[in-house]
């Protein structure tokens, strides 16, 4: 017997990403909820590496085109099907038009995308749903146009805050074909964009929260000597926006008495950079550069660490962190968080309360760093507080909860 076609389509830049634990977090807990859909990601997965929360998905995975010069037939096809479609002409249009104001290959490829989309979508779809603000989103407003489909997004960072103000308003609009409702992570960022929304009502703040059930009970953390070794770990991205470079820089003026030792785990495009910046530090013997991990390497390392570190800060072409995951997974380890007021962490994390936010000054973290392994009982309070504050505030449930009575007002029932 042949399974009923889903009616809600999900699209993603890539997948899986170790990177993007939330979104996989989210689209099962969706599953468990009782919604089917399938994944259309615009890139194939590059990681070696893939979370348990991947293989729990039970749909089917599509990869549209990555480059449409690799695929000619299949775009073709999808373009001579695509013109047949009653909406063609209009989705046309609105992809002209944006593209006379960025006029970039991405652009063009998105339109590429979006007509293999709108041709290949199973006919019983009724609902699109995309992940990130702006390419993805792209993709998916051109298809919905062309199929006559109500579409919706989930904004994040990046996407928030790099993308034109023209295309994120027009994204917002019910009369320039915008999307019936986009979920945002952050109070800052649904701020900004129900600012520019025809109707704030359409933007909802759904905290992506943490599903605790994925996650081990807190270790029973012996308070640490003052004058003992003492262990920090981040998990991020080696890109500008996490701040490690201004890190590196603080460790270089970090006492001489502090036994300290610094372990990095992600990938990124400054990976050789910060490490040559390590080596000419003469830091090499005290830093671990563990590379990408899957998310029970993470949680064993938060589980054996002293001090979570997430420097922070605003990219010069505006790009910036939401609210990172992994600081609510340090927090529900019970280990402490030294991180900085940018964008939306202090929605989690009020400074001296659940952790501390530092200036993401070089000699400003040196100080916080110092100050915060020379003060463990203070340090050991504050990881309680934020695990409290997990508990109480950032559960994943309530997210999901409205995230799925959106989707399902939005498809008229889909299930």
């Amino acid at each position: 017997m042949t399974a009923a076609q889903p009616k809600l389509a999900v699209l993603v830049k890539g997948w899986p990403r170790l990177s993007e634990t939330f979104i996989a977090q989210e689209l099962v807990a969706l599953q468990d909820a009782g919604h089917s859909f399938d994944i259309w990601s615009l890139r194939h997965p590059t990681d070696v590496k893939r979370h348990p929360l991947h293989d729990r998905f039970r749909g089917q995975v599509h990869y549209l085109p990555e480059y449409l010069y690799e695929e000619p037939q299949r775009v073709w096809a999808a373009r001579r099907a695509a013109q047949a479609l009653p909406g063609y002409a209009e989705a046309y249009r609105v992809w002209r038009a944006d593209l006379r104001r960025d006029p970039t290959h991405n652009r063009i490829r998105r339109f590429g995308q979006a007509c293999v989309l709108a041709a290949e979508l199973p006919d019983a779809t009724r609902v699109m749903y995309a992940h990130f603000m702006h390419t993805p989103s792209s993709v998916a407003r051109y298809a919905a146009i062309m199929r006559g489909l109500p579409w919706s997004f989930s904004a994040h960072a990046k996407d928030i805050w790099t993308s034109p103000e023209w295309e994120k308003a027009e994204k917002l609009q019910a009369n320039t074909h915008g999307a019936a409702f986009g979920a945002t992570c952050t109070a800052i960022g649904a701020d900004h964009l129900r600012s520019l929304a025809d109707d704030p009502a359409r933007v909802d703040l759904i905290y992506h929260g943490l599903d605790l059930s994925r996650f081990p009970t807190p270790p029973d953390r012996t308070l640490r000597a003052p004058d003992s070794p003492f262990h920090m770990l981040s998990v991020g991205r080696l890109v500008e926006k996490k701040g490690f470079d201004r890190l590196i820089d603080a460790l270089v003026m970090l006492p001489e008495t502090l036994d300290w030792h610094w372990t990095h785990i992600g990938g990124g495009t400054l990976s050789t950079a910060l490490q040559n910046r390590v080596e000419a530090a003469g830091l090499s013997h005290r830093i671990t550069w563990q590379g990408a991990c899957d998310q029970p390497e993470v949680i064993a390392a938060m589980r054996s660490a002293d001090l979570f570190v997430l420097p922070s800060r605003i990219a010069e072409d505006g790009d910036r962190d939401g609210l990172p995951n992994v600081l609510m997974e340090a927090a529900s380890q019970l280990l402490p968080i030294l991180s900085t007021p940018v964008s939306a962490i202090p929605e989690f994390i009020k400074t001296g309360t659940h952790g501390v936010l530092s200036d993401d000054d070089p000699a400003a973290l040196a100080n916080a760093i110092t100050r915060l392994a020379a003060e463990p009982q203070q340090t050991a309070l504050m990881a309680s507080a934020a695990y409290d504050r997990l508990i109480a505030d950032f559960r994943m449930d309530p997210g999901i909860a409205r995230l799925s009575k959106r989707l399902r007002a939005l498809g008229s029932g889909i299930d």
